[in-house]
């Protein structure tokens, strides 16, 4: 027995050790193998594989714990045909995803892919459909984490777009929908893919949460996530032990929404996604107060923060990802309402200014606004309005009108601008009369507060809203307005 155990345990060692000359060229390339990233991602000695010896594979996967918690993972392995997908390898991600949704763990994605095994032929299209299919039945029961780290293209891509959060590595990961190749082919053209795709990167078109500059950043952001989030829907977010809970914040500047959100964040932590679309709203994960908190903030010095198109359905799909498990939203609103785009573009801002108030309206779980400055029209109603959040305060600052004062002015008062009287004096009668302390009497937002203790009111509203218990009515599912 001993004889045969060696000569398995070689065996083995070698079907895992994959070819030589090819792991050589992914080292050359900047690239882990799918071994070497599942060391880096899990506890040390913690990852279990399953279907180790699978025959056309081509990806390594299993579960381990990261920081304790339990965690199922699948990385493609381009050391072995290119990572290239086989109903073998969809098998494998078939079963992670599937152990992952019994067990309620987190799953991770390590995509590094040269695309569908073309031998297997039109076996390998019933295979995407059915790893897709599982993950939108998944979305919403466990947090789903996709990290680009090598190519992806075509159905692979679109796996990227059905998780959570997806993380794409600058220097090695490439998400593309269709490749060079085939675009030129399609259009007749012998272009280079630089000439093909240009400069603007998948991040500025909203098809990308995160990026990170390596592997190693990768896999902290990963860590990061995974600690921030709850392992499935069934559970709450972990509790941290949070800094000083009286801590006042410093930031008392509506126009400094960056600099407000970490100062509201413990340890002045956020982790802001889709940093690079939709400019005029920043949304972001962190703690505060020990809790795992979603924050979404307009961005005063980006067209004073009017909402366009994209920063409605970057904040719509925001918000629904913290809806989806448990975690409070909060909203630190400075805006002059939405966008005043071209006719011809109105109407994509009215879907999107659409899927904004629905997302909000439809979240269950607990929603703090904090009005800051200006909440304009929509805006208002959207983000913090007393049919949508369950706690609002307003800083002395804040203006909360049906339209910015410039134009009430325009509008209102044409009559005493042909008489000579001061438009600046009349704007500022305007504000004044729209103000935080008239918002308060009004019942529009709970009450004024002082900026340095925006934190303090924030904790304090999470501590109360921590049992909240709302649902939305018996429904197969509601109608997003796409």
């Amino acid at each position: 027995m001993s004889e045969r155990l060696q000569a398995l345990a070689m065996e083995k060692a070698a079907i895992l050790a994959g070819d030589a000359e090819r792991v050589a060229k992914q080292h050359a390339d900047g690239k882990s193998t799918a071994r070497e990233r599942a060391a880096k991602l899990f506890d040390a000695g913690s990852f279990v594989e399953i279907d180790a010896l699978r025959k056309d594979g081509n990806a390594v996967a299993g579960s381990g714990t990261v920081n304790g918690q339990a965690v199922y993972c699948f990385a493609q392995d381009f050391t072995s045909c290119g990572g290239a997908m086989t109903t073998a390898q969809a098998a494998k991600m078939l079963k992670t995803l599937n152990m992952a949704r019994v067990t309620g763990s987190p799953i991770v994605a390590l995509l590094d892919s040269a695309g569908i095994k073309l031998e297997e032929g039109m076996n390998a299209l019933p295979a995407y459909a059915e790893i897709l299919s599982a993950m939108a039945r998944l979305s919403g029961v466990c947090p789903i984490i996709t990290c680009v780290m090598g190519p992806c293209a075509g159905l692979a891509a679109m796996m990227t777009q059905l998780s959570d959060i997806n993380i794409e590595v600058k220097k090695t990961g490439e998400i593309r929908l269709h490749t060079a190749q085939v675009m030129n082919s399609e259009k007749g053209r012998a272009k280079t893919a630089q000439q093909l795709f240009g400069a603007e990167t998948m991040d500025a078109q909203g098809a990308v949460a995160l990026t990170a500059e390596n592997e190693d950043e990768a896999f902290a952001l990963i860590t990061s996530l995974i600690d921030l989030l709850p392992a499935s829907n069934m559970e709450d977010a972990p509790l941290a032990d949070g800094e000083d809970l009286n801590r006042l914040t410093v930031c008392d500047d509506p126009e400094e929404a960056a600099a407000l959100m970490a100062d509201l964040a413990d340890g002045n932590q956020v982790i802001e996604l889709y940093k690079g679309y939709g400019p005029a709203i920043h949304t972001a994960l962190c703690r505060v107060g020990g809790r795992t908190v979603g924050l979404v903030a307009n961005d005063h010095k980006v067209d004073n923060g009017r909402i366009t198109s994209q920063d409605a359905r970057k904040a719509a799909r925001f918000v629904r990802l913290c809806d989806c498990f448990g975690l409070p939203v909060v909203s630190l609103v400075n805006t002059d309402g939405l966008a005043v785009p071209m006719t011809s573009h109105q109407g994509a801002l009215l879907r999107g200014a659409a899927e904004l108030i629905y997302a909000y309206a439809e979240a269950t779980s607990p929603k703090v606004a904090i009005f800051t400055g200006d909440a304009v029209g929509a805006a208002y109603v959207a983000m913090g309005g007393k049919a949508i959040a369950d706690v609002s305060y307003a800083w002395p600052t804040a203006v909360i009108a049906p339209l910015t004062s410039q134009a009430a002015v325009q509008t209102l008062d044409g009559d005493k601008l042909n008489a000579g009287e001061s438009r600046e004096a009349l704007e500022a009668a305007y504000a004044k009369q729209h103000g935080a302390v008239n918002a308060a009497q009004a019942g529009v937002v709970d009450d004024v507060i002082e900026p340095k203790e925006t934190r303090k009111y924030i904790i304090a509203a999470l501590e109360v809203l921590a049992n909240k218990h709302d649902v939305n009515l018996p429904k197969k599912h509601g109608n997003l307005p796409l």
